[in-house]
């Protein structure tokens, strides 16, 4: 079992930044792959960004140049800075790791971007 929490949204104004947290506990050796994923009201989950065990990075077009995953495997966290943030930005995200049989979530952290 893999038990995900995160942090870090809250209500910022356009243009604006906040670093989102995922704190990851239990199996963590089984984790291959993690990302952030958001769903804004009305519309379907999207993946915002990935990060493999190895490193790999892949993010979402829309983000590519604002956001950056990074995966600090010492403190067992994962993080999303977000950076000249736009409402349509605006959105609960949440926390994605794979293993080999199984996808876990982490139930999100609300981020409100105002004009």
């Amino acid at each position: 079992q893999v038990q995900l929490v995160e942090s870090g949204g809250g209500l910022v104004q356009a243009g604006g930044s906040l670093r989102l947290s995922c704190t990851v506990s239990g199996s963590i050796f089984s984790i291959r792959d993690m990302g952030w994923y958001r769903q804004a009201p009305g519309k379907k989950r999207e993946l915002v960004a990935s990060i493999s065990s190895g490193g790999t990075t892949n993010y979402e077009d829309s983000i590519k140049g604002r956001f950056t995953i990074s995966r600090d495997n010492a403190d067992n966290t994962l993080y999303l800075q977000m950076n000249n943030l736009k409402p349509e930005d605006t959105a609960i995200y949440l926390c994605n790791a794979v293993t080999y049989v199984m996808s876990y979530w982490g139930k999100g952290t609300l981020v409100t971007v105002s004009l």
